[in-house]
C-alpha cells in the first residue's frame, strides 16, 4: 500500500520558511492550491522538498513537480535524483518530458511538429567561432545569447554591435561548458510584453501577459517584470495547445510562453513544463483542472494494473 497519492514538490527554502515576505507567500500560497485541490479530489497529498532524504519515495504514488526552482543550481544531484525517484514513482511531468524541456534543443523538435518558434541558432559546446564571427555568419545586429540548459534568465544577454567586444570572453568561458543558443532580439516581448498561458490536461485554462520594466527585456518578476492578467484570442489558446499536442507525450501540465516576432507570427518563446509559476491565485479552477486530470489519470493507471 502507498502511505500517499501525490508529493507536491518544492525546494528546501519553501518547506517551513522562517521569513515570510510576498515572494514566498505566493509560493505557499501557490502551493496550498494544489494541495487543496487534490485533496477535494479525494486523493491524500502533501508537500516536500525534492532533495529530501528521509522520504522514501516509494511510498507516494506520484510525484508533482511545483516549486523546485533550485533543480537549474544543482543539476547534477537533480539529474540523479532524477534517475532514481523515477525508478520508484511516477514523476508528473515524467522524467522523459523533463529531460526534453530542459534543454532548449526542444524548439527544434517543435518546429518540425509545425509549432512556429523565432529564428533561433544553437551553437554547441565547444565552438571555436567568436560571438562577432556568429553575428556575421547569422546576419544579426542585436540578438540574445542564452545557454541552452537554464532559468531564471541565468547568462542571458542582450547583445549588440556596440556591446559585443564586451561579451566575447563571457562567451568564450561559456560555450567551453555548455551549448548556447542566439536568437534576433525579439523587439515586440519589449514593446507588448510575454503571454503565459496554463495548460492543464491538454486545455487552456487562463493566461498571463509579462511586460519587463522600463530600459529592460527580460520580463521575470527576479529583474523587476510586472505580471497582468489577460484574455487571450482563440488563436492565441489554439497555438498554445497545439503546441502542447506537439510534445514528445502529452503533459499534465504546461505553461506555454508566446509572443509576436519580429515578422508579426506567433511564436513560442519557451515551452515550460518541469516548474513553471502557473499563477493559480489568479484562477484557482486552474488548480482543480490539473486535480481533475491527476485523478484520471491515476483511475486509468490502476485499470491497467
Amino acid at each position: 500500500m502507498k502511505k500517499y497519492d501525490v508529493i507536491i514538490l518544492t525546494d528546501k527554502r519553501y518547506v517551513n520558511p522562517i521569513e515570510i515576505n510576498a515572494y514566498t507567500k505566493n509560493v505557499l500560497d501557490e502551493d496550498n492550491y494544489v494541495k487543496i485541490a487534490l485533496e477535494n479530489q479525494g486523493l491524500k497529498a502533501t508537500r516536500l522538498s525534492w532533495d529530501d532524504t528521509t522520504f522514501d519515495w516509494s511510498t507516494t504514488k506520484y510525484v508533482l513537480f511545483r516549486t523546485t526552482w533550485d533543480y537549474f543550481d544543482r543539476f547534477s544531484e537533480f539529474s540523479e535524483w532524477l534517475n532514481n525517484v523515477s525508478q520508484q514513482t511516477i514523476l508528473l511531468n515524467s522524467e522523459k518530458i523533463i529531460r526534453w524541456n530542459i534543454d532548449k534543443h526542444y524548439l527544434q523538435d517543435l518546429q518540425q511538429n509545425g509549432v512556429h518558434i523565432c529564428e533561433s541558432y544553437f551553437i554547441e559546446q565547444s565552438t571555436t567561432k567568436t560571438l562577432k564571427e556568429l553575428s556575421i555568419q547569422f546576419g544579426l545586429k542585436e540578438f540574445v545569447l542564452k545557454p541552452c540548459i537554464s532559468g531564471a534568465a541565468r547568462h542571458t544577454y542582450k547583445i549588440n554591435s556596440e556591446n559585443i567586444n564586451k561579451y566575447e570572453e563571457t562567451f568564450s568561458s561559456l560555450i567551453t561548458e555548455e551549448a548556447m543558443i542566439i536568437q534576433p532580439f525579439q523587439y515586440n516581448i519589449v514593446e507588448k510584453g510575454e503571454i503565459s498561458l496554463m495548460v492543464m490536461n491538454g486545455k487552456f485554462t487562463h493566461a498571463v501577459l509579462k511586460i519587463a520594466k522600463s530600459g529592460d527585456f527580460r520580463v521575470q518578476d527576479d529583474f523587476g517584470g510586472s505580471v497582468h492578467t489577460y484574455a487571450p484570442t482563440k488563436e492565441e489558446i489554439t497555438f498554445a495547445e497545439n503546441a502542447v499536442k506537439a510534445c514528445i507525450e502529452t503533459p499534465i501540465y504546461a505553461r506555454v510562453d508566446v509572443y509576436t516576432d519580429n515578422n508579426g507570427k506567433l511564436a513560442i518563446a519557451e515551452l515550460e513544463l518541469i516548474e513553471p509559476e502557473l499563477w493559480f491565485r489568479n484562477h484557482p479552477a486552474a488548480a482543480d483542472e490539473l486535480a481533475k486530470g491527476i485523478k484520471q489519470l491515476m483511475s486509468k493507471n490502476e485499470e491497467v494494473i
